[in-house]
């Protein structure tokens, strides 16, 4: 990563792959990464909730781990690989984690999911057999007003099975 010394308002070129594209864009010296993220590249799937890294609606996949992307600056990902919830699937297609999601409702509102499924997807990779309290520990990273967490907490394990045997 680049580390960037430059004027408050005077603008950089970031080089990174988002979603397995390479892309370009502007930035200022002190603009956060979830901003870089939706308005310079339109990653529009990463949500912006607290601003403080507490709800994780902004998370993404910084170079495999998933992040707050509100507590980066954007000139700390020059260079980096970046997956938003965009980037999860083929396009018009859904992973095993997705699947699980719908068929269990673990959506409502939505606004929270995109941060969500990127952390399991991280959270699955490093863990794949995890039981009830391990998919709780890590899901309290997490703000979700509407869905009681209890579908999420269904739908990971589902999905760690699922991704387990395969299918």
């Amino acid at each position: 990563m680049t580390t960037l010394h430059r004027a408050a308002g005077e603008r950089f070129t970031l080089h990174l792959t988002l979603n397995g594209q390479r892309r370009s864009g502007e930035a200022e010296p002190r603009m956060l990464l979830c901003d870089f993220l939706r308005h310079e590249l339109q990653a529009f799937g990463v949500h912006v909730g607290c601003e403080h890294g507490v709800c994780g609606a902004c998370t993404v996949l910084l170079d495999g781990r998933a992040v707050r992307s509100c507590t980066q600056y954007a000139a700390q990902a020059d260079g980096a690989d970046i997956v938003t919830v965009e980037g999860l699937a083929e396009p018009g297609t859904l992973n095993e984690v997705q699947r699980a999601f719908a068929k269990h409702h673990a959506l409502q509102c939505g606004f929270c999911t995109p941060g969500i499924l990127c952390s399991v997807t991280h959270f699955l990779r490093d863990t794949p057999a995890p039981d009830e309290q391990q998919v709780r520990d890590m899901l309290s990273g997490h703000i979700c007003r509407c869905t009681g967490y209890a579908p999420i907490v269904a739908a990971v394990l589902e999905a760690a099975t699922a991704i387990r045997k395969g299918s």
